[in-house]
């Protein structure tokens, strides 16, 4: 990558940590959020999947809310879009030289930054407090790489295509809420009607499920699985967003 782009992007990357750490609240709220739910539920999972042992049940409860509310803030790189789109400075960005993929990089690394911090805490307090194993953390870590650059993918598209704050939120909590039931993060797979578990891996959320309980469990080749297709949609809705950014858009709902 020439020198010019690595200064434009971490340019962008300082703004947008500023505008994190300025209101932080969210954050805060998507780290202690899971954390309150996991230790409320992680008896009903281990209940419900007594048959495959108490750390199945301890790895859905880790496990599932880490994925739905990870996918609860595909808002974050949605909102660094679309606050520059309603403080009209969006297209002064793309009059830089910034290529749309820099602005696009340069917005979805702070949100990285964030979901990775949040992920982190997760699975920390999930081995501190429930007794989580993880047979490999490296393979985990690789994992929760992906599923964080699938979410930015995902959260980038959706604001480049909608036309309106109040169409933004509508889409990221039907969104998350559809996925993360699919992907089996509310409920297990196992315990669903069986028209919704054949139509579940459409969902990445049943990847990101699929792939971190291999990753936990040591399975290189499950998760290596779930990692490619997690790619797929990363680069898929990266390169939506990508062409989106290079086109413009109306902003007179914006307000």
């Amino acid at each position: 990558m020439p020198p010019e782009a690595i200064r434009r992007i971490g340019a962008l990357l300082r703004h947008n940590l500023t505008l994190v750490l300025q209101e932080p609240a969210p954050l805060i709220a998507r780290i202690g959020s899971p954390m309150l739910l996991m230790v409320a539920l992680e008896p009903l999972y281990r209940a419900a999947l007594a048959h495959e042992g108490s750390a199945a049940g301890r790895s859905q409860a880790a496990t599932g809310m880490l994925v739905m509310f990870s996918l609860l803030a595909t808002s974050l790189v949605g909102s660094a879009v679309l606050t520059e789109r309603v403080w009209r400075t969006w297209d002064r960005l793309r009059a830089t030289p910034a290529r749309p993929a820099e602005l696009l990089a340069g917005k979805a690394s702070a949100a990285l930054a964030v979901l990775l911090a949040q992920q982190l805490a997760v699975i920390t307090f999930a081995h501190l407090a429930l007794g989580l194993e993880v047979e490999r953390p490296a393979l985990l870590a690789a994992a929760l790489l992906v599923w964080a650059m699938a979410l930015l993918g995902l959260g980038a598209a959706i604001a480049t295509l909608v036309r309106s704050l109040g169409e933004f939120g509508a889409a990221t909590d039907l969104l998350s809420l559809g996925l993360s039931m699919l992907g089996g993060a509310l409920a297990p797979i196992a315990l669903m009607p069986g028209w919704l578990q054949r139509v579940a891996p459409i969902s990445p959320g049943y990847w990101a499920m699929s792939g971190l309980e291999a990753a936990e469990r040591g399975d290189a080749e499950a998760a290596m699985r779930s990692m490619l297709v997690l790619l797929a949609v990363a680069v898929l809705a990266g390169g939506v967003a990508c062409w989106r950014m290079s086109r413009g858009w109306e902003r007179s709902r914006l307000l």
